[in-house]
């Protein structure tokens, strides 16, 4: 056997015995990374494989991109280039970090050892709280993650769409590793608790709301007037709550754009589709949005969201207002209210009725959890509810009787792909692994190295706005689990969660309020604020309905329309 630098196609190669067999090792080792991180299987469940960038995204059509794959010499290009160098400027002090973490552990043990047996200092080290060790900088993988999610995709569409896995794997291990070589069974312990209790059941949910929801089809002609439109946004509002934001905005955004394929501009009709429909109207219950579910598995009350519904119906009623008079305005100047209508109908038809029944099991299995206490079981040493178990198992199985009911014909006439639903697994991994310092210093109180922040953030109100903003530009599910173990850590410190839920729910429950409704509200700030909304944005641009940039959609949209309606529930709320 012998290494040479390069075969005929210029890439590194091994050969074997006299027969010169060769082994190209790039193309293995990129295989074996391809089959590690599962994008082989990602491209094949969203039928999307070797799918031309072109066509991915239309709103990168123009002649620098096919010319150059990375589009360097585009009007981004330099910005994109920009971006991996910060990335990789954070990958370094991501390194330093990673240093002085195991510094830190090493010096930690060393004291918990003391001068007293190794046994006697095990038992110290289990007790040990992280968060008022842990230094700001192990938040920084967090920050990363969150950055590569606001900016990789805009910038550097190709690299992520392709990559995004990897990325996400990335920054979970930058965290990872060092923090168990570096606290060994405690961050092992803290790594399983947030997997188990918090990631697993948050995407299952997503999963069978997701899968239910692709095999509801509503057929038919439905003409777009401005009260069948804003009809439409009632609808999905209300059902939003129930279904979750993303089975509401999956199911009713290809009806409303269908129905409205004879107007010229449909570019608002989609944005305030995204606020009342994918964000606002999940704000009633946990089923309606990932952060509320986040609660939920918290201990707060399934049915305490319902609290919230004072300032959903002031949020609502202005958007739906608006909306009314906007889209009146434009199909009166479009001439449209005049014109003979063309072509044949048919009567509307709900098809995939069987998903319906399946759906409402979904919800009894969700209140079911809530409801019911069979006592707790430990797995891999983390306590969860049985009830929690037996409701993800129900869900996984209303999931998969939804795929065996549902002929594929109608998923396919619906469009369903698994891409999202696998966009959301991997980077959401991602997300929850490397908030685990932030979660932990958080709930250390004004022991911890956020004091200030805790301290800063007093009134009601500035929960509700340092709650949204965050969650406008990162991710409402993280951005609400922050502030709710911040409201927990400046209320009640060294409380367990389980004691200091419930008194945050009744003592203090406008701070909750305001950290819920932020969080929702909020998602609608921007398209990276909430999962369905980029959803809801590709599949408009599929469908021939131009966007908005990510930008134009602040300064012409949320600025305009969604700023005044949150003010409003600020001075009336809070």
């Amino acid at each position: 056997m012998s290494l040479t630098g390069a075969g005929e196609d210029g890439r590194i190669c091994v050969h074997f015995g006299r027969d010169g067999s060769t082994f190209h090792l790039v193309a293995a080792i990129r295989k074996g990374a391809t089959i590690l991180f599962g994008l082989k299987h990602l491209r094949r469940a969203a039928g999307r494989t070797r799918m031309p960038t072109m066509q991915r995204y239309p709103h990168l059509r123009n002649e620098a991109w096919g010319k150059r794959s990375m589009g360097l010499r585009s009007g981004h290009g330099f910005l994109r280039i920009t971006v991996l160098l910060v990335c990789g400027f954070m990958a370094l002090v991501g390194l330093q970090l990673a240093n002085s973490m195991l510094r830190s552990g090493h010096e930690v043990q060393v004291l918990a050892a003391g001068p007293t047996s190794a046994e006697q200092g095990a038992h110290t080290s289990d007790h040990l709280n992280l968060g008022e060790i842990l230094p700001l900088w192990s938040c920084l993988p967090f920050i990363g993650m969150l950055f590569s999610i606001a900016f990789f995709p805009l910038l550097a569409p190709q690299l992520w769409h392709h990559h995004f896995g990897k990325i996400s794997a990335f920054w979970a291990a930058l965290l990872g590793i060092p923090f168990l070589v570096a606290f060994k069974g405690t961050a092992l312990h803290e790594i399983l608790h947030i997997l188990l209790a918090d990631y697993v059941p948050f995407i299952i949910l997503l999963w069978s709301l997701y899968t239910v929801s692709g095999g509801i089809l509503l057929r038919g002609t439905l003409r777009g007037t401005p009260a069948v439109n804003t009809l439409l946004l009632m609808i999905g509002a209300a059902m939003a709550s129930w279904m979750g934001t993303t089975g509401a905005a999956m199911l009713l955004i290809r009806p409303l754009l269908n129905a409205n394929r004879h107007r010229k501009n449909r570019t608002f009709m989609v944005v305030f589709f995204i606020f009342l429909v994918a964000n606002i109207g999940g704000a009633l219950t946990p089923l309606g949005d990932p952060p509320l579910f986040l609660g939920y598995l918290h201990g707060v009350p399934f049915f305490w969201t319902f609290k919230v519904l004072p300032h959903m119906l002031i949020m609502a009623a202005i958007l739906l207002a608006v909306y009314f008079v906007l889209d009146t305005y434009h199909y009166r100047r479009e001439g449209i209210a005049h014109r003979p209508s063309t072509g044949t109908t048919s009567p509307l038809k709900l098809e995939g009725l069987a998903n319906i029944a399946i759906l409402a099991g979904v919800v009894l299995a969700v209140l079911m959890s809530g409801v019911f206490d069979w006592g707790e079981i430990s797995v891999f040493g983390v306590h969860r509810a049985v009830q929690d178990w037996v409701r993800d198992i129900l869900l996984v199985v209303l999931g998969g009787v939804s795929l065996v009911v549902t002929p594929t014909q109608l998923r396919e006439d619906n469009h369903f792909s698994w891409f999202p639903i696998i966009e959301v697994a991997y980077l959401f991994i991602g997300i929850f692994v490397t908030m685990i310092p932030c979660l932990l210093i958080l709930k250390a109180g004004d022991q911890g190295a956020l004091a200030l922040l805790i301290s800063s953030v007093e009134k009601p109100w500035h929960y509700f706005w340092v709650t949204g903003v965050l969650s406008g530009f990162l991710d409402n599910a993280p951005t609400y689990l922050t502030f709710f173990n911040t409201a927990l850590g400046g209320f009640y410190p060294g409380l367990p969660e389980a004691q200091a839920v419930p008194l945050l729910t009744t003592e203090n429950a406008i701070y909750l309020k305001a950290i819920a409704s932020g969080a929702v509200f909020f998602g609608a700030f921007s398209y990276i604020g909430n999962a369905p909304n980029f959803m809801v944005r590709s599949i408009s641009e599929e469908l021939g309905t131009p966007m908005p940039s990510f930008f134009g959609y602040i300064i012409k949209y949320a600025l305009v329309f969604l700023v005044p309606c949150l003010v409003v529930v600020t001075l009336v709320m809070f």
